[in-house]
C-alpha cells in the first residue's frame, strides 16, 4: 500500500522526523528510507534507538495517528493506481491488500479508492511475522482461496519484494522512494501507469518483464 498504491512514505517520514526531534534526537532522510516496508514494531525499535523515549506500542500509535490524519485530508494516489484497481475489479480478479500498516490506516485508504477493489486486507497488526517473512502473502492467498504461485504481487520496497518472492508469488516491483533491485524472477516497472490487465496476465503466466527501460543495474 504505502509507496505502491499511495505515496504516503513522505507522510511517514515527516511523522518520524517530528517525533525524533521532539525527543531531542536526530533523524535523517537516509535513516527514514531504511524503514520503508518494515513492520511498524521494527521501525519503532529503530526510532527508540534514535532517542524516542516511548514504548514501541506508543510510537506505533503515534505514527499511525499522524499518517492517518494526513490521509483523511488527502489520499496521495500513485499515478495509475486507481485505474489498475478499477480494471482488476471490473475483470473479476480478486485482490488482497497486503501491507505492514495497520488496519486503521489501510481501511482509511481503501474507503477512498475504487469500490470493491479488495476482497480482503492483510495488515501488519493481523500477522505474527511481518515482511520480509512470507506470512503476509501466504495469508492473503489463503484468504483468497488460491495457490500463491498463481498470484501476482505488486510491491515497491525490497522488504515487500522479499516477502512476496518468499511466498512463491509472481512479483512486480514498482519504483517509489527506493530503487527496485534487479533479481532473478522479479518483474520491474517505473510506474503503475505502465501496468494494465495485460501486463498482470503476462506476469501471472510466468513472464518476467522489465518495463523500466534500464539494464545498467543488472547483475
Amino acid at each position: 500500500m504505502d509507496g505502491t498504491l499511495v505515496d504516503t512514505e513522505p507522510y511517514w517520514i515527516r511523522a518520524e522526523h517530528e517525533l525524533v526531534e521532539a525527543h531531542g534526537g536526530h533523524w535523517s532522510h537516509d535513516k527514514a528510507l531504511q524503514l520503508v516496508g518494515n513492520p511498524l514494531l521494527t521501525s519503532a525499535e529503530v526510532l527508540q534507538e534514535a532517542g524516542v523515549d516511548m514504548p514501541v506500542e506508543r510510537i506505533v500509535d503515534h505514527l499511525l495517528e499522524r499518517v492517518t490524519s494526513q490521509v483523511r485530508s488527502r489520499v496521495p494516489w500513485q499515478p495509475g493506481a486507481r485505474e489498475l484497481l478499477a480494471a482488476l475489479s471490473g475483470a473479476g480478479v480478486p485482490c488482497a491488500l497486503v501491507t505492514m500498516s495497520y488496519a486503521v490506516l489501510a481501511e482509511e485508504v481503501v474507503s477512498r479508492g475504487p469500490a470493491g477493489a479488495f476482497t480482503t486486507l492483510v495488515t501488519g497488526d493481523q500477522v505474527t511475522r511481518g515482511k520480509p517473512h512470507p506470512e503476509p502473502y501466504l495469508e492473503a492467498a489463503e484468504r483468497l482461496g488460491v495457490d500463491p504461485r498463481r498470484c501476482v504481487a505488486i510491491e515497491d520496497s525490497p522488504t515487500g519484494i522479499a516477502s512476496a518472492l518468499a511466498a512463491g508469488t509472481r512479483t512486480l516491483g514498482v519504483e517509489a522512494v527506493v530503487p527496485v533491485p534487479h533479481l532473478a524472477g522479479l518483474s520491474r516497472a517505473s510506474s503503475l501507469t505502465q501496468v494494465d490487465l495485460g501486463t498482470v496476465a503476462r506476469i501471472a503466466a510466468g513472464e518476467v518483464l522489465d518495463l523500466t527501460g534500464r539494464r545498467d543495474d543488472a547483475a
